[in-house]
């Protein structure tokens, strides 16, 4: 059972940045892929952005192209979501979550992703 750790939430002005970090424990971290995703109150869970196990392809939300970079060191066994540009709308709770299959990426897919952190909470002002 992988064991997920997000930090770096915290409040933002509108514009500014923020990096959030996940870092992974439990199992072996190169062979599986990761992603985040956010929840905002009152709404539904949604994909943010996915890696695959290498880093070689990602996967991005519409809503946060270009302003989003998700970017993972297997070495740390962590992975990160540079977020910049940020707006009110963005914030929310975000979680790290990663899939099962080894050697496997889902892309967008959100039910493929099954093993989740707990969480860390983005605020944006305006």
């Amino acid at each position: 059972q992988v064991h997920l750790v997000e930090s770096g939430g915290g409040l933002v002005q509108a514009g500014g940045s923020l990096r959030l970090s996940c870092a992974a424990s439990g199992r072996t971290f190169s062979g599986y892929a990761m992603g985040w995703f956010r929840q905002a109150p009152g709404k539904e869970r949604e994909f943010v952005a996915g890696i695959s196990w290498t880093g070689g392809r990602t996967a991005y939300a519409d809503s946060i192209k270009g302003r989003f970079a998700i970017s993972r060191d297997n070495a740390k066994d962590t992975v990160y979501l540079q977020m910049s540009s940020l707006k009110p709308e963005d914030t929310a709770v975000y979680y790290c979550a990663t899939v099962s299959k080894l050697y496997y990426f889902p892309g967008t897919e959100e039910d493929e992703y099954d093993q989740w952190g707990q969480g860390t909470q983005v605020t944006v002002s305006s």
